[in-house]
């Protein structure tokens, strides 16, 4: 009669999976696919047309099954986990681990536990998804699964005449509306029913545990015990509790984020600095080291976010005027920095002191910043150089600063379908790196500079390379309103500036009037051994604040 009464008390059904499939039909050429799905009552479709139709007929089938089955009630807290039901297979690289008993599981293994969720899964390719019924941990640790809903709590509720028996001598049975009085027997989605029957029959009635005295927790609190953020999984046991809440919910907010229409750079900037307070008490509790690199990335780029929100979110110093427009800039403040030690690099390693070669140094040292290598076309030196392009690339190949795979010639003739791999030995990495940013940072310096030469009015006025010299040193250095220079400077200084273009200080005074003839200054003084004047509000956009 125990016996009995203890099967039924653990009693479960298996979880459900629907398994939705696309495979190619009859000829490739003729583009149809197969829709096939696990259920017995849904019969097999042909879809024609293309592949992305059949995907779409496949997303519209699991939708339909989705919205049956929340319509039946959702998931069901009393079935079994559908993963475990496959040997845990569909997370798990090593099933086999999960079955062994006394052996130590595989690294990675997950153990089943946590509330049955109602999950989707879809492979990359876009040719099988899976609706199951399953539990969070596996949930969790099955990539490319998303959970949709939580069943509540399976009932404790036993059976008419279980509790008498499996009640010792003495004791009162339980009472008969389903409350929980002197304890219950906690069931968990990897103990099997046929275990729990065996040790019944095998020692007789056990006695039940204790149970908890106090209320249970909402169901909104027990279906979060879990999470996932940056690519992992918080664990259901993570102490402080506190900790353990913060990363689900910065999880859920990230998640959240990413689904608004517009971006919000103070929120993002909050969400990256949340994240990095929290990952750096996750590394303090278990000493991994990951974690603490983690959160420094986060401090870095909430640090980012925020010179990105400064630069672009409307500061009253980043106006054209006290109530004019916001200016969106193209560099930050710290890449404007960056931008400004590659203007000083190139000023000062380039092996000939013409302004061609200056400029050639300036644009290639661009390319190849990160690794010492980088690729070019003729046309890029063309619309640097003009006619002194193929000149001024055999003088840097003389001096070896510069090499290439064959000659000058070749070099000019590529395309953009083909280009030209160039490697500057002074920029390999076994060399002490000159610069400390990173690729991305690298890339849009590069598109800075390369929208300054290429400027539309001033290749229309023809200027040469040390004009162009000229305005990516005024770009590089100014205030939010567009002046040259500090404020406390009173301009740029003429003699630095000279130098950088490789002019004389008499001579900066001519190009800057070709700038303001180009549009690009909205006026020129040199008096005092000061360059003062101002960008054009069509080019503020490319100002590098100082």
């Amino acid at each position: 009669m125990a016996m009995e009464a203890g099967a039924r008390q653990e009693e479960r059904v298996a979880g459900r999976v629907w398994t939705v499939r696309l495979d190619p039909h009859g000829r490739p050429s003729a583009g149809a696919v197969k829709l096939s799905c696990s259920r017995p009552a849904c019969a097999e479709q042909r879809v024609h047309g293309s592949a992305t139709a059949g995907r779409k007929a496949a997303i519209g089938h699991v939708n339909t099954h989705l919205a049956r089955i929340r319509d039946g009630g959702g998931p069901r807290g009393e079935a079994w986990c559908a993963c475990r039901a496959a040997d845990c297979a569909w997370h798990n690289p090593d099933p086999t681990a999960v079955r062994r008993g006394g052996a130590n599981p595989a690294a990675g293994a997950v153990r089943c536990g946590g509330p049955v969720v109602l999950t989707v899964y879809a492979d990359r390719a876009g040719r099988l998804w899976r609706i199951a019924e399953m539990c969070a941990r596996c949930a969790a640790a099955t990539s490319d699964c998303r959970v949709l809903d939580t069943a509540p709590p399976a009932s404790r509720t036993a059976p008419a005449g279980a509790g008498q028996a499996l009640c010792k001598p003495g004791m009162k049975p339980e009472p008969a509306d389903g409350t929980v009085r002197d304890g219950a027997a906690a069931v968990f989605s990897d103990h099997a029913p046929s275990l729990a029957a065996d040790a019944t029959s095998a020692t007789g009635p056990a006695a039940l545990p204790r149970a908890r005295t106090s209320s249970p927790a909402p169901a909104s609190r027990r279906a979060k015990q879990w999470g996932k953020i940056a690519q992992r999984t918080v664990p259901h046991d993570l102490e402080p509790d506190v900790l353990r809440l913060e990363l689900i919910e910065l999880g859920d907010a990230f998640r959240a984020y990413q689904q608004r229409p517009e971006p919000d750079l103070v929120l993002l900037a909050e969400l990256h600095e949340r994240k990095a307070r929290a990952f750096a008490l996750w590394a303090d509790v278990n000493g991994d080291g990951s974690l603490r690199h983690e959160a420094k990335r986060a401090q870095k780029a909430a640090q980012t976010t925020r010179e990105m929100h400064a630069n672009r979110g409307g500061q009253a110093g980043d106006t054209v005027s006290g109530d004019g427009p916001v200016v969106e800039r193209l560099l930050t403040r710290q890449q404007a920095v960056h931008a400004r030690t590659v203007l000083d690099y190139a000023a000062i390693h380039a092996p000939h002191p013409e302004a061609e070669v200056r400029l050639a140094v300036l644009m290639l040292t661009l390319r190849a910043a990160r690794a010492g290598t980088g690729n070019i076309t003729g046309q890029d030196l063309t619309g640097w150089l003009q006619g002194d392009a193929e000149r001024v690339l055999q003088q840097l190949v003389t001096a070896h600063w510069l090499r290439l795979p064959g000659n000058a010639a070749d070099v000019m003739a590529s395309r953009s379908e083909d280009p030209t791999a160039i490697t500057v030995p002074t920029l390999l990495p076994e060399r002490p790196r000159p610069f400390a940013f990173g690729k991305t940072t690298r890339a849009r310096i590069s598109g800075w500079a390369q929208k300054v030469v290429g400027d539309r009015k001033i290749r229309k006025k023809k200027a040469g390379a040390a004009t162009r010299l000229l305005a990516l040193y005024t770009a590089a250095h100014t205030r939010p309103d567009g002046r040259l220079g500090h404020a406390e400077d009173g301009g740029l200084d003429l003699d630095r500036a000279a130098a950088f273009c490789a002019l004389s200080p008499g001579q900066v005074a001519e190009h800057a009037e070709l700038l303001v003839v180009a549009d690009w200054l909205t006026e020129a003084d040199t008096a005092g051994g000061r360059l003062r004047g101002q960008l054009t509000e069509r080019v503020l956009p490319l100002s590098g604040l100082l």
